[in-house]
């Protein structure tokens, strides 16, 4: 069984930071690229970040672009996603995602049919 859990989460205040992990296990044998997503009560899921595996080429959200740094550590099968500069916009449920096989185009990472697994996700929630 494929899976990723995410951890993590928590409440912080405006302009603190918070780091986020995940790890890939089961029948998650090769990655492509993994990913963060966020959604927020009401909204839809949208793009954070994401990050090639094996070149390690990273992609940003304009909203998070210099506060947000997302890494992996491939032996371990895990992805971090450190979040600095924290707002009270940033307040949602992140979810890491994972895609196995070769995406011809970058573009459809940054979307959620760019990926074959998902994560349950872990709350952040930034006070003011």
């Amino acid at each position: 069984q494929a899976q990723l859990v995410e951890s993590g989460g928590g409440l912080v205040q405006a302009g603190g930071s918070l780091r986020l992990s995940c790890v890939a296990s089961g029948r998650i044998f090769s990655i492509y690229a993994m990913g963060w997503f966020r959604q927020a009560p009401g909204k839809e899921r949208e793009f954070v970040t994401a990050i090639k595996w094996g070149v390690g080429d990273t992609y940003y959200a304009d909203s998070v672009k210099g506060r947000f740094t997302i890494s992996r550590d491939s032996a371990k099968k895990m992805a971090y996603l450190q979040m600095n500069s924290l707002k009270p916009e940033d307040t949602a449920v992140y979810y890491c995602a994972a895609a196995n096989n070769f995406r011809s185009s970058t573009s459809v990472l940054f979307t959620t049919n760019g990926y074959n697994y998902w994560g349950r996700g872990t709350q952040v929630t930034v006070s003011s």
